[in-house]
């Protein structure tokens, strides 16, 4: 059969899905795990590496679309924002606060909820992006805050890969959504390296029937399901110097009367705003066995609201910083990788309000300015030719909770040369954001300005197994204990919502994965993952499915002069906040490609949902729905033109 599908699809076509092989994709070198370039079989965690190559085979537009085909990765979407789940943990509802998000490097989460953008509120077109790290497990002891169950690092394309003009229409008339895009980079003949790019989509959104819970009524919400987004990315290279800018606004309605907030009401929504600026310099000095990396960088995020309780009210929250980070690396010593760095993120503003556009005496305003230092180092001892230990270790001083110790350690042996044994350990943490913290409303909400941080110890194994030049395994074994989780509460004094430090929680799972390519262009990726999370109780967390299964599949089709990607991704039952259970899902996507018909030209079709499978998702305190349905079968069509 193989030799039959070589015969029909010969090895080198313009349309081919996968232009790397195996080999060259386990090469892939890793930035986000350490801070610096490393081969994967070095990175000390199961890293997986998404590849611009991907995203194009499968049509993935947005940042979770990507991550959800990983190992133990599954997705949440409340018909506002995207919510990640990392190894059996999702809390319905939570805004990815335990996962850091990263853009080559520089963080993204926002600074009054903490939230980690994986959906549309992510603040970078896919089309920009030349690779996704996802780098699962502790990764306090590099990043601090955040990075309780992963770090995701988006490394975006340059001027030179792009070297051209690109000009993208894609639509979706099921939900009369439009977006498009212009791009342009090159490599001047100075050396200058430029990138500049803008993004925009509408969408009308789906009308559906909805039913809000104990207030009795239920309806269709029609009209209320639009979006809009706007981005925008510039970067200029230089020689050792980097600058960049990124720019993301989104506006969501809401279906759903988040909150608490009056159902079927017209003019409800959300809306975040990100813009991210970094400066860099990274040379290496000192015969090359010493390398710099300096950056300074500054950021803002806005997040509005307009929500109806009788009469409108809007919570409008801001959040503005700087900082700066000094990172080096040295190699002068034989047989160990040294790394000592220090950054810095001082807030200057961080105000959560309440405006009453009927009545000012109801406004209300909260300020929590802060600072976070943080020192870390982290050393890569070869103890021999086929062992290396990694030892990390930082320090995080936050103005708000203190000092916190984030440690990891771990043993990396090649036990022949196509075999990786990686034990490791570690610990992360998180810190209450603003809103846990500090929101009050005396009327739902009371303050908890004693909330600390909560913690995550983590265990795992991992072994990789290369098969064959064409095959590759790896499992990866894990015991997560969580303590102190954040959770909503009741205050004892006033009998009013709080946040508070939860019980402890225990997880354990196996992670299971294959990718295999053929020299004809295809390529199969798929994983296996069996997740146990429970409360200290012995109950079973929320949102936590225990199977996870799925697989992506690439090749080209040289008859048709185009080339195909289909997903399939199944999850077991979850469990709802009231205790119910809801239904497993299969999932099937299909993207349809070529750029053989006319020069310069790509055209592409994506069916998401392709089987039109009914299902749900929890939902989060903040909803009034128990439940909540997912969208059915979509189609949407692509086309770009390369000038």
């Amino acid at each position: 059969m193989c030799a039959g599908l070589s015969a029909a699809f010969p090895a080198a076509a313009a349309t081919d899905v996968i232009t790397l092989s195996l080999e060259e994709l386990l090469n892939l070198t890793v930035v986000g795990a350490s801070k610096y370039a490393q081969k994967q079989n070095e990175v000390a965690a199961a890293v997986s590496v998404v590849t611009r190559d991907e995203i194009r085979a499968f049509g993935w537009r947005t940042l979770d679309q990507a991550l959800a085909t990983l190992p133990g990765v599954y997705t949440t979407y409340d018909r506002q924002s995207s919510h990640l789940g990392t190894r059996g943990f999702s809390v319905p509802g939570d805004l990815n606060t335990r996962l850091l998000v990263t853009i080559n490097g520089n963080r993204v989460n926002d600074l009054v909820f903490d939230t980690g953008p994986t959906g549309r509120d992510f603040p970078l077109d896919l089309a920009l992006v030349e690779r996704i790290e996802f780098i699962p497990g502790p990764g306090s002891a590099v990043y601090g805050q955040n990075a309780m169950f992963g770090v995701v690092n988006v490394v975006t394309r340059n001027g030179a890969a792009m070297d051209e003009g690109e000009l993208a229409l894609g639509s979706q008339p099921s939900q009369g959504m439009n977006e498009g895009r212009v791009s342009w980079g090159k490599r001047l003949d100075s050396g200058l390296d430029v990138l500049i790019s803008a993004s925009g989509l509408r969408s009308r959104g789906e009308d559906r029937d909805m039913e809000f819970g104990s207030t009795g009524i239920s309806g269709r919400a029609q009209g209320l399901d639009g979006e809009r987004d706007k981005e925008f990315f510039g970067r200029l290279g230089y020689g050792p110097w980097t600058l960049e800018l990124v720019h993301g606004d989104r506006r969501k309605d809401d279906p759903t009367g988040v909150y608490g907030s009056d159902p079927l009401v017209a003019g409800q929504y959300q809306g975040n705003l990100y813009t991210l600026a970094q400066a860099q310099f990274e040379s290496p000095f000192s015969d090359e066995t010493l390398q710099v990396m300096g950056r300074v960088f500054v950021g803002q995020n806005r997040y509005s609201s307009r929500l109806s309780y009788g009469t409108p009210f809007d919570f409008p929250s801001v959040g503005d910083w700087y900082g700066g980070e000094l990172r080096l690396l040295s190699t002068a010593l034989d047989g160990h990788k040294l790394m000592l760095g220090m950054d810095l993120q001082d807030i200057t503003r961080l105000n959560q309000a309440v405006i009453d556009p009927a009545d000012s005496a109801n406004n209300l305003l909260i300020r929590s300015p802060a600072r976070r230092v943080g020192i870390y180092g982290q050393d890569e001892w070869h103890l021999a030719d086929d062992l290396t230990a990694t030892l990390g270790l930082r320090m995080d001083r936050n103005s708000t909770t203190g000092t916190h110790i984030s440690p990891r350690a771990a043993l990396i042996w090649q036990a022949a040369p196509s075999t990786t044994l990686k034990a490791l350990a570690g610990r992360a943490h998180r810190a209450p954001n603003a809103n846990e913290r500090d929101y009050y409303d005396d009327l739902v909400l009371v303050a908890n300005p004693s909330l600390d941080v909560e913690s995550v110890d983590t265990l795992e194994l991992v072994a990789n197994h290369r098969v064959s030049e064409d095959l590759r395994l790896q499992a990866a074994a894990y015991r997560w204990t969580m303590l102190d989780q954040i959770v909503p509460g009741v205050d004892p004094v006033s009998g009013l919502s709080q946040f508070q430090p939860g019980g402890k929680v225990v997880a354990n799972g196996l992670e299971l994965s294959a990718d295999k390519t053929w020299v004809w262009g295809g390529r199969l990726r798929g994983s296996l993952t069996l997740q146990d999370a429970r409360m200290a109780t012995g109950d079973r967390l929320a949102n936590s499915p225990q199977q996870l299964a799925k697989f992506n599949f690439s090749m080209p089709w040289r008859a048709a002069g185009v080339s195909l990607g289909y997903e399939f991704q199944y999850d077991s039952r979850r469990k709802t906040l009231d205790g119910s259970w809801l239904g497993g899902r299969s999932l099937s996507n299909l993207h349809i490609r070529t750029d053989r018909w006319v020069d310069g030209l790509e055209l592409g079709l994506t069916v998401r949902n392709l089987f039109n499978k009914r299902f749900a998702v929890p939902g989060g305190t903040s909803n009034w729905q128990n439940a909540l349905e997912q969208d059915g079968r979509s189609v949407q069509f692509e086309a770009s033109y390369r000038f």
